[in-house]
């Protein structure tokens, strides 16, 4: 039998893995679009640049404020989106607005040669090389070897092909699309119409920078601001609740980009940057803000990840908890985890996990023990390879945990074997470990290895670097400030994203996991990426009429979006149709835990999000699972009458149960208010 000291081991070597290596039979090959010295190390496989690296490469990415494809032939595309919208969806449309190549062509495919969280860099032809950064309102793309004949075509008619300078180092290019694109150049270049919808450059070396002008006044500002091009950026994570940009550049002057809103929301006064408020593009998550300054800092508010709820269990509420818990409690034994997938799987431990916690709370120590036992023989298996039918294992290829299922199924649980959906499997299974090491440590201290690699497998925070076992923050986007779910599929709309709640899970459970071995940087790092994967929750996914984000056919016929893509919104889920609203609702906020406190801070909006959600349950066959999330946020403005209707459902979700929803209604209580409406959660940091 192990031996174990009272000592805590120390922690494992951060992005060190202990699952078995096995070979997946699925994972598409990395090293036709990424350059060799890259392929050492681990690999993003959700990244704002993946359709680059999928299938042919061909399909965009949205950067802001640009689409940008690169169709091979040597040939980058560049598009300023047009918006449709109706009230079930908003989409941006991909046209090739301007096309940089160079005029030989080339039959290999593009290359990617560097990338960070803000930029890829993409050799496009053996002598052109694109510079990719978000946020960016000029596309560079600069030739690397010696003068190059350059080609700059459209799908539409050129009506103006004009130098602005005698330099010629700036022109004007005006489209029968109605657009007008600015085009600059490090050294002079001569633009020759070779036909309608072709001009030819011959000889050029040095960088091109193309930007659209939406409006005539923004031309002196892209003049002052063109000379100066980023070619790399880095966020940083080494503050709690802070993201710090930085970005590297070449040329003369200071940096121009663009902020989003919650960008322009979190930008710190401590930072030396100058906000252009009247320089604005137009982009699907709403108007990008011009920013000068090649440094940012990012500050959200604190969030505390706390095990139990903030304001307590009403006194007069604690026996009705009591008795759902014996009853739940009791339920564990007659009714064992039947399914193989580690998703569901993951849903049954992290409800039972809650049970334990929930005891802790109402002053029940004598459940915990069943509840332990629980958690000990359903988890372990997971973590010592001993169970049946499923299990984690590492694949070196991309770098990252799969699944014995999703070894030879690229569908099996939901993906994962091809990235999907990481952060939320992994958040449920964490949140269950890290109550089991709490309730057990002598467990945690045993199985610690695992843990610190499920959390790695989605929360390495070190760059991509030869030797390590995971990509850095595999589902978290430090530019958009939440996760995507989608893993190496491509889509025509990029990256996307449907449960936000299972997300912020993901982070808290880490942040518990943390708490539970004492770990202070892990306990930060994971409420910090809480704070924000919330913040972004609440300004994309949470729908506010008149608040201008969304056209108002969408933003008045929605509360919540479906499924979020970085070209589209969605009123939709993959699982359900629009009109099955109690769903969107309910994948809003599953799993029902004190950080959904966190997460839905703003009375106003939960009112509006019910009322709106209610005309809903009057379908046939609404499952009592959704019902069940519906009432809980009912609770929160009127929990008499939320405590009736969950008394009377006969079930609930498989990650929830009737204790769940009875502790968290019994512990609303009065709103502690600032006066707005908004319950201040961080109270404790207000003064």
């Amino acid at each position: 039998m192990p031996h174990h000291g009272s000592h805590r081991p120390p922690a494992p070597a951060p992005g060190g893995h202990v699952f078995p290596r096995a070979t997946s039979t699925v994972l598409p090959d990395p090293s036709r679009f990424f350059a060799p010295p890259l392929l050492a190390a681990p690999l993003p496989t959700n990244s704002f640049f993946q359709n680059f690296t999928l299938k042919n490469g061909d399909q965009p990415e949205y950067l802001h404020p640009y689409s940008i494809r690169s169709p091979g032939g040597g040939a980058l595309d560049v598009c300023y989106p047009t918006r449709n919208h109706s009230p079930s969806f908003v989409i941006q449309t991909f046209v090739a607005d301007l096309t940089v190549s160079a005029a030989a062509g080339t039959a290999q495919r593009h290359r990617i040669s560097a990338f960070d969280d803000l930029s890829v860099t993409l050799d496009v032809s053996p002598s052109l090389r694109a510079h990719l950064v978000r946020g960016c309102p000029y596309v560079t793309v600069a030739t690397t070897a010696g003068p190059v004949d350059v080609s700059v075509a459209s799908v539409h008619a050129f009506i103006e092909v004009a130098a602005c300078d005698g330099a010629g180092t700036k022109w004007r290019l005006r489209m029968n699309s109605d657009q007008t694109f600015l085009l600059y150049a490090s050294a002079p270049i001569r633009l020759a119409q070779a036909s309608v919808t072709q001009l030819s450059a011959p000889g050029f070396a040095g960088a091109i920078r193309v930007a659209y002008l939406p409006d005539a006044s923004m031309e002196p500002v892209l003049d002052r601001y063109s000379g100066c091009f980023p070619t790399a950026g880095d966020a940083a994570l080494n503050r709690p609740f802070c993201v710090d940009y930085a970005w590297r550049k070449e040329g003369p002057g200071e940096l121009l980009m663009l902020a989003h809103p919650l960008h322009l929301r979190l930008l710190s006064d401590e930072c030396a940057v100058r906000v252009l408020d009247d320089f604005r593009y137009r982009s699907i998550d709403g108007d990008l803000v011009g920013v000068v300054g090649d440094s940012w800092a990012l500050r959200a508010d604190p969030v505390s990840p706390t095990w139990h709820s903030t304001r307590g269990v009403a006194e007069d509420g604690v026996g009705e908890v009591v008795a759902a818990l014996r009853a739940d409690v009791a339920g564990l034994a007659s009714t064992p985890i039947t399914t193989t997938s580690s998703y569901f799987y993951g849903k049954a431990i992290a409800r039972a996990a809650r049970l334990a916690l929930i005891a802790e709370e109402v002053g029940c120590p004598d459940a915990i023990p069943a509840v332990q036992s629980f958690l000990k023989s359903t988890v372990t298996p997971w973590l010592d390879g001993s169970f049946q039918g499923n299990g984690f294992f590492y694949d070196a290829k991309w770098g990252g945990l799969v699944t014995l299922q999703g070894l030879k199924d690229s569908g099996a649980d939901f993906g994962f074997g091809i990235f999907n959906d990481h952060h939320y499997h992994l958040g449920y299974f964490l949140y269950a470990i890290a109550v089991l090491a709490k309730i057990d440590p002598c467990w945690g201290r045993k199985y610690m290895p695992q843990a610190y690699s499920m959390v790695a497998d989605f929360m390495t925070l070190s760059r991509n670097k030869a030797g390590g076992s995971f990509t850095r923050l595999r589902m978290f986007d430090l530019w958009k400030l939440h996760s995507w779910a989608g893993g190496l599929t491509e889509f025509a709309d990029g990256r996307n994203q449907e449960s936000t709640s299972e997300a912020v899970n993901a982070y808290y459970s880490a942040a518990l996991v943390g708490l539970s071995y004492g770990d202070a940087h892990l306990v930060s790092v994971g409420a910090t990426l809480t704070a924000l994967e919330a913040l972004a929750a609440q300004t994309w996914w949470h729908v506010r009429s008149g608040e201008g984000i969304y056209e108002e056919d969408f933003s008045g016929a929605n509360r919540v979006v479906g499924v979020l893509w970085a070209n589209k919104r969605d009123s939709g889920l993959w699982f359900a149709p629009p009109e099955w609203k109690e769903c969107r609702l309910g994948i809003q906020l599953l799993p029902l835990l004190p950080i959904s406190e966190a997460l839905f801070p703003d009375l106003a909006f939960v009112k509006d999000l019910v009322t709106w959600t209610l005309p809903a349950l009057a379908r046939d066959g609404v499952g009592e699972g959704w019902k069940g999330f519906v009432y809980a946020l009912e609770g929160v403005y009127d929990r008499e009458g939320a405590l009736a209707k969950t008394r009377a459902l006969a079930g609930h979700d498989d990650g929830n149960s009737l204790t769940n929803l009875l502790w968290w209604l019994h512990s609303r209580g009065s709103v502690v208010g600032d006066g707005d409406g908004r319950c201040c959660w961080y109270r404790q940091y207000c003064h």
